[in-house]
C-alpha cells in the first residue's frame, strides 16, 4: 500500500466578534474568505465557539481585536485559540490589533501585577504560537512572548497623510510626553527631516487617566504641529497638550494615533480641544457615537493583510517596513 498526501499550506482566516468590518476589509485585501463560525453567549456570560469547517493542518490567522468590554474580547480570542489547537490546526497566529493591558507592561510600585505579561502567557498557554501587533505602548511587550512577535507599525499609512494633506515644510512633530521622542524620531524622518518637540507632563499615579500637561520643550511657534500617540483613551492628555501647544504659539495642531479607544469623554473632548483634524486608524472599531467632524479614519486592513501573507509565504515582515522595522 502506497501513500500520497498534499503538503500545500492552507491558510485561514477566523474572526472574533469584536470588529467584523475590519476582519473583512482584511479578507477582500487577501482574497481569501473568513471562516465560518458559531458563536454565543450563555445567559451567565459563558462564550462559546464552534467552527463550521475543518482547520486539521491549517494556518490559522485569528483577528480579535479589544474594544469595551475589553475582557470578553479577550477571553473570546483565548477560547478560538483553543478551539483551533483541539482542531489540530498546523500553526495558530493570533492577530492583536490593539494590544489589551498593554499600558500594565511594568511595575510602578510594589505589589502590582505586569498585565501585558499575564495577557502574553495566556495566549502561550491557549495554543498561539505567534503574535501580530500594531504599535505597542512600549517595544519590550514583545519580549513577554515566548515566540515570534511581529510588531507592526501605523506610522506610514499616518505620515503618508499628513504629508499629502499638510506638506512637510512648515511641520513640527511633537511627542506627548519625553517617553515617546524615539518614536517622534520616527515621525522626523518620515516627514523629510522635521524638527521635533515635546510636552512635558506630571501624572498622579493614584489616579487613572489623569494627567497635567505643563509646557512645551521646543521650537513651535507658527509651526503645524503633528502631535502624536500610540493611543488615545479619554482624550486626557491630548486635549492638555493641544492647549499648551496652542499657548506656545502653534499653528494648526493635527493629532495622529493609531489605536481609537476614545473612552467617554473622549469625543466631546478632541471635537473641542482646538486640534485641526484627528487621524486614527481603525485597529478598533469607531462607532458612530464616538465620531466627531474633525475625525479622519485610516484603515489598517492593507497592512495587517500584507503582514498575513508575508507570514504565511515565509517571507519577510521587516521588508514592509524597508527594513527598518
Amino acid at each position: 500500500m502506497s501513500w500520497t498526501t498534499d503538503n500545500q499550506k492552507n491558510l485561514m482566516l477566523f474572526s472574533g466578534r469584536a470588529h467584523p468590518e475590519l476582519a473583512q476589509a482584511v479578507s477582500d485585501e487577501l482574497g481569501v474568505k473568513v471562516t465560518p463560525q458559531t458563536a454565543t453567549d450563555f445567559a451567565n456570560g459563558e462564550i462559546f465557539v464552534r467552527f463550521e469547517e475543518s482547520v486539521r493542518g491549517s494556518d490559522a490567522f485569528v483577528l480579535q481585536s479589544c474594544p469595551h468590554p475589553l475582557n470578553q474580547w479577550v477571553m473570546e480570542a483565548l477560547i478560538m485559540i483553543d478551539a483551533l489547537k483541539r482542531g489540530s490546526a498546523k500553526r495558530i497566529s493570533v492577530i492583536l490589533p490593539f494590544y489589551p493591558y498593554a499600558r500594565q507592561d511594568k511595575k510602578h510600585r510594589g505589589r502590582e501585577p505586569i498585565s501585558a505579561r499575564l495577557i502574553a502567557d495566556l495566549l502561550k498557554t491557549a495554543g498561539a504560537d505567534r503574535i501580530i501587533t500594531v504599535d505597542l505602548h512600549t517595544d519590550q511587550i514583545q519580549g513577554f512572548f515566548d515566540g515570534p512577535v511581529d510588531h507592526m507599525h501605523a506610522l506610514g499609512q499616518l505620515a503618508e497623510y499628513v504629508r499629502n494633506n499638510y506638506g512637510t515644510d512648515n511641520v513640527c512633530v511633537v511627542s506627548p510626553d519625553a517617553g515617546r521622542v524615539k518614536v517622534g524620531e520616527k515621525w522626523a524622518d518620515a516627514l523629510n527631516g522635521a524638527p521635533m518637540a515635546f510636552v512635558h507632563k506630571t501624572r498622579d499615579p493614584d489616579v487613572p487617566n489623569q494627567i497635567k500637561a505643563n509646557r512645551v520643550v521646543g521650537d513651535v511657534s507658527g509651526k503645524t504641529c503633528v502631535l502624536i500617540d500610540d493611543m488615545i483613551d479619554t482624550g486626557g492628555t491630548i486635549a492638555g497638550a493641544v492647549n499648551v501647544l496652542k499657548e506656545a504659539g502653534a499653528g494648526d495642531v493635527i493629532i495622529a494615533t493609531t489605536h481609537g479607544v476614545f473612552s467617554h469623554p473622549a469625543a466631546e473632548r478632541l471635537a473641542n480641544c482646538g486640534a485641526k483634524e484627528v487621524i486614527a486608524t481603525d485597529t478598533l472599531p469607531i462607532p458612530e457615537d464616538k465620531r466627531f467632524e474633525n475625525l479622519t479614519v485610516l484603515s489598517i486592513a492593507p497592512l495587517l493583510a500584507q503582514t498575513i501573507q508575508e507570514v504565511f509565504e515565509n517571507g519577510s515582515v521587516t521588508s514592509l517596513f524597508n527594513g527598518s522595522a
